[in-house]
């Protein structure tokens, strides 16, 4: 994270649209000049409640670096901003700090067969960032994009993603679960489990492995502790500026 200073400028924007996927989960769409950001990185959204500051919080922005900005958000009941955000109407006013922070970001990874990004809710933000400003096909022989959900009705952006798919033929996989109900072509298990069984892989036609795989890990934080361990199983370790390695992490909350 970073810290604001008290002369530090915020943006104002409007709230042009919302998609809801599902309860309490859904994407802002944002109107006013983006600020510079490298895909993967964060903003800080907010909403002025005629304090000092605005009350808000750092979000990986969704967009890709120059469009419109998009967030993914999940309402958190109890939570001093998100249950705000979601009571806007459209063409309200949010606040935006323009500088940029978090280096969760492509130029932390060094080249391989396979890029797998690997996701729970919404975790997924900075990978579809990534994907729509189009590094990973520039630079990899193929992305498995992993998005793992409580419910079925969670799993977002999925048709933006079979659309990618059919214009890059072989280039992109998708691999969806649900923990707490099954679904026709989600696997219902934790990423954990399916990384022991065998199943991520299978879904995935493609190997989590040193020799061929980088991998970016966003979400919940257990996972991220959890998937590190069992990708150190085999031999596979952080990337570190002077030491590069496998496994580029950001923690979600």
């Amino acid at each position: 994270m970073y810290a604001l200073g008290m002369s530090d400028p915020w943006q104002c924007f409007r709230l042009r649209t919302r998609r809801d996927w599902a309860e309490g989960l859904a994407t802002f769409h944002l109107d006013g000049e983006t600020p510079e950001f490298r895909a993967g990185q964060f903003l800080r959204l907010g909403v002025d409640l005629g304090e000092r500051e605005p009350l808000s919080r750092p979000y990986s922005v969704a967009s890709a670096p120059g469009e419109p900005l998009e967030f993914f958000i999940v309402r958190v009941d109890g939570g001093a901003l998100t249950p705000r955000l979601f009571d806007l109407p459209l063409g309200a006013e949010l606040k935006v700090h323009p500088r940029a922070g978090g280096v969760f970001t492509l130029g932390m990874v060094p080249d391989a067969e396979t890029l797998w990004f690997i996701s729970t809710g919404t975790g997924l933000a900075p990978f579809v960032s990534m994907l729509r400003q189009g590094e990973p096909f520039e630079r990899f022989e193929r992305v498995v994009v992993v998005q793992c959900v409580r419910q079925p009705e969670q799993l977002c952006y999925v048709e933006e993603l079979n659309a990618l798919a059919a214009a890059k033929p072989g280039k992109i996989r998708q691999v969806n679960l649900a923990t707490r109900a099954p679904a026709d072509g989600v696997l219902f298990c934790r990423i954990t489990q399916a990384f022991t069984d065998g199943s991520l892989e299978e879904a995935a036609q493609a190997t989590l492995t040193p020799e061929t795989a980088q991998v970016m890990l966003c979400g919940n934080p257990d996972m991220l502790i959890d998937m590190q361990a069992l990708l150190g199983e085999r031999g596979m370790r952080k990337n570190r500026k002077r030491e590069p390695g496998h496994i580029t992490v950001e923690k979600y909350w």
